[in-house]
């Protein structure tokens, strides 16, 4: 059983910074590859950011130039750092494990956060 914790989140001003962090307590099998997803009321979830043990690091073109993942595998933690903020960044972001990258870069890795939202105001 994986658990995962989200914070990190708030509310801030176009332009700003944020960093989340998804800390991930139970069998590091299954934390092998953690990533960050975001989602807003009535819109699919879309995956922002993703890292693996090895060092594989996954981003979609909407956020590629904003956003880093770096993954501590020692705490078995997931940080997100985002620059540049824009209100379209607001939504609930959720932190997912799966030992199969392909699982959760799809969306369907078998463990989940809470999630943490976050609010960028123009």
């Amino acid at each position: 059983q994986v658990q995962l914790v989200e914070s990190g989140g708030g509310s801030v001003q176009a332009g700003a910074s944020l960093k989340l962090s998804c800390a991930a307590s139970g069998n590091t099998y299954s934390t092998y590859c953690m990533g960050w997803f975001r989602q807003v009321p009535g819109k699919e979830r879309e995956v922002v950011a993703m890292g693996c043990s090895d060092g594989t690091k996954r981003y979609p073109d909407s956020v590629k130039d904003r956003f880093i993942a770096s993954k501590d595998n020692a705490k078995n933690t997931l940080w997100l750092q985002m620059a540049s903020l824009k209100p379209e960044d607001t939504a609930m972001y959720f932190c997912a494990a799966d030992h199969n990258l392909v699982a959760l870069w799809l969306g369907q890795a078998e463990n989940w956060g809470q999630g943490t939202q976050v609010t960028v105001s123009s």
